[in-house]
């Protein structure tokens, strides 16, 4: 009776295993959203949402959890969720950094934090390096105890995932010493060693100054050259360069905060080459997503997300454009590799956020209109309400990754 017994539960565990198994993957299934009190009296917090198509409860909030950062400015997470469940995300007027254990969905906390690093102050953008580390652009320069806005130049830091310091370097180069270098964000290349780093100020400062980029080796960080943009010929295609993504090409495609998309080649070799390759409309973009041979822009300007073709990466060709409601300006779109959807967001206090879905077949974009929040309507709402975390108020979302 017992030897049929042991067999039974040796069957039964066999039929359980998988099926355990396929719950854990979590890849998709949760949407983790980073918000702020735009009314600067409540903290900074994480919003958990259920983003797994099958089930019951696709598009509803799931938890909440403050951090200890009272809200200046919540702005950019990682683009992606790293496999470590330890994500960065920065209050980036506040000149502070939260590190968020995610590897439990129902559960976030807080793992750690940082300010300024490695002599360098105000964060911005976060890429993870194939050690699992962060790699960091920091916009600012610290002279003694006190960070220097009128600084112009910055620097790179790489970060553990408890928030400690691995290495720094300035990107100041004596060639460009009365202009804006203050690194805005970056791609990392490791199968060439090398590091893309775009400058372009968060404030007004150096705006039409801020119009380079530069190269770093990857290995030791050093700083291989400084470069001009393209300014194309409404001549202002090159002012403010901000999220560099790699192309099917290998080439960099630079977003400008003037619309432009600057391609950068040779980025290997000794003289690397640029482009004004494209120029939306408008005068004011957002952050960029590149799937495939596509580019999705969010273009704030005209309420509107733009879908590039850059199969020909030298003569893009814009193939759709979604247009959004006139009060939606679109600024964070982040990719689900698995389920292949977009996230996008505005950073705008009280407003809704969506799920896009693309057509790979031929660049068109639909709203997930599957996806909708306790309230019925399609996207989730800021809007005010008491969060699971016991805030009421409303939320500004920024920053937005799928799980993994």
């Amino acid at each position: 009776m017992l030897r049929r017994l042991f067999m039974f539960i040796v069957a039964l565990s066999a039929f359980v295993l998988p099926v355990h198994s396929e719950a854990q993957d979590r890849s998709g299934k949760f949407l983790f959203v980073w918000a702020g009190d735009r009314a600067k009296i409540g903290n900074d917090f994480i919003v958990v949402l259920d983003a797994d198509p099958e089930s019951p409860t696709y598009g509803k909030l799931v938890t909440s959890e403050a951090t200890d950062q009272k809200s200046v400015n919540a702005h950019h997470t990682e683009y992606e969720m790293p496999a470590s469940g330890m994500l960065f995300a920065n209050d980036h007027d506040a000149n502070r950094t939260v590190i968020i254990d995610l590897t439990n969905p129902m559960k976030p906390r807080q793992a750690g934090a940082f300010t300024s690093l490695g002599g360098f102050s105000m964060p911005h953008s976060f890429v993870r390096l194939p050690n699992g580390n962060v790699l960091a652009t920091f916009q600012h320069t610290v002279h003694g105890d006190h960070m220097s806005m009128a600084a112009t130049s910055g620097g790179l830091v790489e970060i553990d995932d408890t928030g400690k310091m691995v290495r720094s370097v300035s990107n100041a180069d004596p060639a460009f010493a009365d202009e804006g270098l203050l690194p805005y964000s970056l791609a990392v290349l490791p199968e060439i060693d090398k590091v893309i780093v775009t400058n372009s100020p968060m404030g007004d400062d150096f705006l039409l100054t801020s119009n380079t980029y530069q190269l770093f080796r990857l290995s030791d960080l050093k700083l291989l050259g400084t470069h001009r943009l393209d300014p194309g010929p409404r001549l202002n295609g090159h002012i403010s360069p901000e999220e560099p993504r790699i192309g099917p090409d290998g080439a960099a495609y630079i977003h400008t905060l003037s619309c432009g998309v600057q391609r950068v080649t040779g980025i290997g070799t000794p003289t690397p080459q640029v482009k004004l390759v494209h120029q939306y409309p408008g005068s004011w973009c957002g952050v960029p997503t590149i799937v495939g041979h596509y580019m999705v822009q969010a273009v704030p300007d005209i309420h509107s997300f733009i879908v590039l073709d850059i199969a020909d990466g030298e003569r893009p060709v814009e193939v759709f454009r979604l247009q959004m409601n006139k009060d939606f300006r679109p600024h964070w779109t982040a990719w689900d590799p698995k389920s292949r959807r977009l996230v996008v967001t505005t950073g705008n206090a009280g407003q809704r956020m969506y799920l896009l879905k693309l057509d790979e077949s031929n660049g068109a974009l639909t709203i997930d209109e599957a996806f909708r929040g306790g309230d019925g309507e399609v996207g989730f709402s800021f809007a005010k309400q008491t969060w699971p975390h016991g805030w009421t108020g409303e939320g500004a979302p920024h920053g937005a990754v799928f799980s993994r």
